[in-house]
């Protein structure tokens, strides 16, 4: 595992002075204020020469944890937990709907469980491997089991390492947290955009066996057996509630299910990183402009911010800033954040969906093949 900023590790605790006290915030939210504390004591630690730029992300910090104080629990975790109940309650119906013979109400239910597996598998797992779901720790370790493992294939262990401690700490940073890890030079654009994304369901499960060789062998058998609890539930509710007669057609199906996000799912992934600024691990610009020139935000989509959160799709930049917030509270905090990017002449970067899919059709060669330059910030080093 790379080594990563102490800021970033859960046991880190504020101290050596700074005005804000990391109790304002509970939990990991904490890790907000700790990152910018540490800004401002390395300041200090200069001999005061700071300018009024450094304290930048201080100051939003100080605006968005305002807009959390006053906002309630329902805001702040109620209606995305909400969402991800809403998806569990279409199973049985998608169950059921999956045991008709007419094509028309089947299709329905492929459907319906396809929605409801990309709520709770993106969404879910997003929000458990942040610990956005609960302010308890205890809670926060059994959902990033259950989301991660039984319903997203994968290891819990690895996936909050990967994309909390490397991804997060590490934004478009080479070799750390640049999305190498969704490129595959072999193929080619067509096939890595629209038809290698299905395999994700097969390969999800093949990639967590091979992270298990970092484990010790209690975490490696808990994660062999949460992933196969989940694949074989869905199974058998397909050959006992649906009535499939034949384990080659539930699985087929279950594959189907599985990926019918998964292209849209790749695309975001890549959309809203590769292609920006990158940059050296030995010369990186301070957290806020590394998040305003590293991520960018696509724009409100009604089926993708249900099923893949606003933190994902519309408040990426949002969330990068502030990682422990929930999609609820990203959308919320928009506004401000925008605005102060805006105000201090700082990049808040949008595109469409559509203008991102042809800009990685075009260039796909310098975007996903060749190693990207990295972007030197003169003046905010």
């Amino acid at each position: 595992m790379q080594n990563v900023p102490e800021e970033w590790r859960e046991e880190q605790r504020a101290g050596g002075g700074g005005e804000v006290d990391a109790k304002a915030w509970e939990g990991r939210e904490a890790l907000f204020q700790i990152n910018t504390v540490k800004e401002n004591v390395e300041m200090m630690n200069e001999g005061g020469k700071g300018t009024e730029k450094e304290s930048l992300m201080m100051e939003l910090t100080r605006l968005v944890q305002k807009t959390v104080k006053e906002s309630s629990w329902w805001e702040r975790r109620g209606i995305d937990i909400t969402i991800l109940v809403l998806a569990f309650l279409l199973l049985p119906p998608a169950f059921l709907l999956l045991g008709s013979s007419q094509v028309l109400v089947f299709v329905l239910g492929m459907v319906l469980m396809g929605v409801s597996h990309a709520v709770i598998s993106i969404k879910g797992t997003h929000l458990a491997s942040h610990g956005s779901l609960s302010e308890s720790p205890a809670w926060d370790d059994f959902w990033a089991v259950f989301f991660i493992e039984v319903c997203g294939s994968f290891t819990a262990r690895a996936g909050v390492t990967g994309h909390i401690k490397m991804h997060h700490a590490h934004t478009n940073v080479i070799g750390l947290g640049d999305s190498s890890t969704w490129k595959i030079p072999c193929l080619p654009r067509s096939v890595y955009l629209f038809i290698a994304p299905l395999a994700i369901p097969i390969i999800t499960p093949l990639v967590a066996l091979g992270q298990l060789k970092d484990h010790s062998v209690s975490q490696a058998l808990r994660t062999v057996l949460m992933v196969f609890l989940g694949f074989y539930c869905q199974y058998w509710l397909l050959m006992r509630v649906s009535g499939f007669q034949c384990s080659y057609s539930s699985l087929l199906c279950m594959l189907l299910c599985r990926a019918m996000f998964s292209i849209p799912y790749i695309h975001v992934n890549i959309f809203q990183h590769i292609g920006l600024s990158m940059f050296s691990p030995t010369r990186r610009p301070k957290r806020i402009y590394q998040m305003t020139h590293g991520v960018l935000n696509l724009p409100r989509n009604p089926l993708l911010d249900w099923t893949f959160g606003h933190s994902l799709i519309n408040c990426h930049v949002e969330h990068h800033l502030f990682p422990f917030l929930s999609d609820n509270m990203c959308l919320k905090v928009k506004p401000i954040v925008s605005q102060y990017l805006k105000e201090k002449a700082l990049p808040y970067q949008e595109d469409t969906y559509l203008s991102r899919l042809q800009l990685f059709f075009q260039q796909y060669q310098e975007l996903m093949v060749f190693a990207p330059p990295i972007t030197e910030l003169v003046g905010v080093q």
